[in-house]
């Protein structure tokens, strides 16, 4: 059965292609391992409260970190801090460890860290843990209308 994600790009005609792994550890490197992705390319999806009472939703690649004063700068807020995990799973409808950009429960402004823009292709979580989905990167940002900005540090 196809996941909301899956669901929700099919409704509008957005190419995709399917990645199904054994879940086992929740982490975009873990994800990236098992399917042999690079790390740099596999989206982690955040759910981000904002000091001025926004949530929203950021892809940073597996390798990197988020640096929450970056994003808040970035943004233009004092603070930014991740969301409870039953925070994160009341918005989006989704289980941590499965949270895509696609198809959430309630529609959250989506952010790309800006380090994503050296690849083409990117993974990002398909709606249930244990599935992936690549999507060329100029796709993600048209289809989830969202905004590079400049949030990680290097680990």
């Amino acid at each position: 059965m196809a996941s909301l994600g899956e669901q929700h790009l099919r409704s509008r005609g957005i190419p995709f292609t399917s990645f199904e792994y054994d879940y086992r550890k929740k982490g975009a490197e873990a994800a990236a391992r098992s399917l042999g992705l690079p790390p740099s390319a596999m989206l982690k999806t955040l759910v981000v409260r904002l000091a001025d009472g926004r949530t929203v939703l950021l892809l940073e690649p597996g390798d990197k970190e988020v640096s929450m004063r970056n994003l808040a700068r970035a943004l233009g807020v004092k603070a930014a801090e991740l969301a409870t995990e039953r925070e994160a799973e009341r918005l989006t409808g989704y289980r941590v460890g499965g949270i895509g950009p696609f198809g959430t429960r309630t529609e959250l402004p989506v952010f790309v860290e800006l380090s994503s823009a050296a690849h083409d292709q990117v993974y990002v979580n398909g709606g249930r843990r244990g599935l992936i989905l690549g999507l060329d990167l100029d796709v993600v940002m048209e289809a989830a209308r969202a905004e590079l900005v400049d949030a990680s540090i290097e680990r």
